[in-house]
């Protein structure tokens, strides 16, 4: 008799202490093990991970009326980082990579590391005090033309995680075969094919996990940046029914996550600024996303291993400027892992800018949560379009 749970069923047992979990690494061995029929029996749930730049990230915040007379901030900053203003009062958005007026790289020069929003983020979370500028028009209602604070995040009367798109499904591999050094979002790419820079957490990648997104949709709870988020719908830049291989795995970037959570519950070890070289600022997020074994077709999308994982190498010279690269091959993310892969008869160096490591530690860290009962699965609202 074929398997068909529910995520109610499912979390019964996690209330009982009875669920059976694993991490996405160890379910593609138990998958090749003892079958896909078999493993839906056994395992009720499969947790997956990646630490990896995630540049469409950013904060939500309202500061309260800090003193009187009270402000309409029209214009906001955190430690010099510009934030959206044009909110409400004193609400506003810090961009992931909105990066400090003055900083050289605003007047695109390449050699600084750049400070910008991620940073403000992480800084907040570690506990540090940062700047609060804010500038006003004045109204009757709203006299104040502005202020300077430091504060801290328990200063925030609210602060949410907000990002737009995060956890792709698949990404390109990025070469340069100019002769020119080419500074990227991808990292410095070297000349003639010195270096490629890839980057996804492999099999423990959620949405290679469950490629048709069957369990992920509106409402899905998951781990963000070191404690409780949701999934809130399609990221921008969703891509619905790419072409796919046997395993159902993208053959380029496909689908994306819209994703919410409350900063002051995070963790700054799972939420961490980074700097590109010549390129700026992004912000690097610890996601982990439960897949509920509902059913042997789920179990084998869990199965998914390196190997299953084909992913575009594309030329990030003069082709990406002119919003068409080359996909000069397919690798796989097995082969990636490798060290170096071949790329027009030469070998190639390949660096990730996914921490593996990390990765795992969050698929770990999920585990743990749902092992002792502190996370519950939640049914979606609504799923998200992928075919």
């Amino acid at each position: 008799m074929a398997v068909q749970k529910t995520i109610a069923e499912i979390n019964e047992r996690i209330r009982q202490g009875k669920a059976v979990v694993l991490t996405a690494d160890a379910m593609s061995k138990a998958v090749k093990t003892m079958g896909a029929e078999k493993a839906a029996q056994e395992i009720d749930v499969v947790t997956t991970g990646t630490f990896s730049p995630m540049c469409s990230s950013g904060m939500l915040f309202n500061f309260g009326q800090m003193e009187a007379p009270t402000l309409r901030a029209s214009k906001v900053w955190l430690n010099d980082v510009p934030c959206y203003g044009g909110i409400a009062a004193v609400d506003a958005f810090l961009g992931a990579t909105e990066m400090k007026e003055g900083d050289p790289l605003n007047k695109v020069y390449p050699g600084e590391f750049a400070y910008g929003g991620a940073h403000v983020m992480e800084d907040l979370l570690a506990g540090k005090k940062v700047t609060l500028r804010c500038e006003s028009y004045v109204t009757d209602c709203y006299p104040n033309p502005g202020f300077v604070k430091e504060i801290t995040l328990a200063d925030l009367k609210h602060a949410q995680m907000l990002n737009p798109r995060n956890c792709y499904q698949n990404y390109n591999a990025a070469v340069n075969v100019s002769d020119k050094i080419k500074y990227t979002y991808m990292g410095p790419l070297k000349p003639r094919m010195q270096n490629c820079n890839y980057a996804t957490a492999g099999n423990l990648s959620p949405l290679f996990n469950d490629p048709y997104l069957k369990t992920i949709g509106l409402g899905t709870r998951i781990f963000l940046g070191g404690g409780v988020g949701y999934v809130i719908g399609a990221g921008t830049q969703h891509v619905v029914e790419p072409k796919r291989n046997e395993k159902g795995v993208p053959m380029s970037a496909s689908g994306t996550l819209m994703l919410k959570g409350d900063l002051k519950k995070m963790d700054a070890r799972y939420v961490r600024g980074n700097s590109f070289y010549g390129y700026g600022v992004t912000l690097c997020v610890g996601v982990g996303i439960p897949i509920p074994i509902l059913n042997a077709e789920i179990a084998a999308f869990t199965g998914v291993d390196d190997c299953d994982i084909d992913m575009p190498v594309k030329d990030y010279s003069s082709d990406y400027q002119n919003m068409s690269p080359r996909i000069l091959k397919h690798a796989t993310y097995q082969e990636l892992r490798s060290g170096s892969i071949e790329v027009d008869g030469k070998q190639v160096e390949t660096h990730p800018l996914t921490s593996y490591v990390m990765s795992l530690e969050v698929a770990q860290k999920l585990k743990e949560w749902i092992d002792h009962g502190d996370f519950l699965l939640s049914e979606p609202v609504e799923m998200i379009e992928s075919r």
